[in-house]
């Protein structure tokens, strides 16, 4: 596995890859209709774009090496907060599953963030993904929990959770 930096041109894959993981993560969590929402919304090539611009906020693209494939991506911000890295995004498309690509993903953003000199890590997961139980498995703890109205009458329920490095 190897994780490669992002950019522009990258923005179309990340869009693709971001809708095949979603597919698999969300169709039981989220309807449809707020699924293509959240998607043009927060994947929209405007919103990467000034992501991308953002000196704190890095892309990086899973690429498996073994099937010359990419996997998927993460996404996070180091700085959010005092010491603190934000991952706003990593997902894997169902087919890579079970590769342990999760786990050396995170482990990567571990060093990043101790690079950049924060010290933690935090992140939104929907109450009901059971991603929850594996960033548990890595270490994350639930530190609290929020409804984040995110426009056009949908909201996002999740829980918040942390890390210490």
């Amino acid at each position: 596995m190897k994780l490669i930096k992002a950019t522009e041109e990258n923005i179309p894959l990340i869009q693709d890859l971001a809708k095949r993981s979603w597919e698999n993560a969300y169709s039981e969590i989220l309807s449809n209709e707020q699924m293509e929402y959240m998607l043009s919304t927060m994947y929209s090539q405007s919103e990467i774009s000034a992501h991308l611009k953002n000196l704190d906020y890095h892309y990086y693209l899973v690429f498996d090496e073994n099937s010359n494939e990419y996997d998927g991506f993460i996404g996070f911000e180091n700085h959010y907060e005092e010491n603190t890295t934000k991952l706003h995004r990593i997902y894997l498309v169902p087919e890579s599953k079970g590769k342990g690509l999760g786990k050396k993903t995170l482990e990567f953003l571990n060093e990043k963030t101790l690079q950049s000199g924060d010290n933690r890590i935090i992140l939104n997961v929907n109450k009901h993904n059971s991603a929850k139980k594996f960033y548990e498995s890595q270490g994350y703890n639930i530190y609290d929990e929020g409804v984040f109205d995110i426009g056009n009458g949908y909201v996002m329920d999740d829980y918040l959770m942390e890390k210490s490095l």
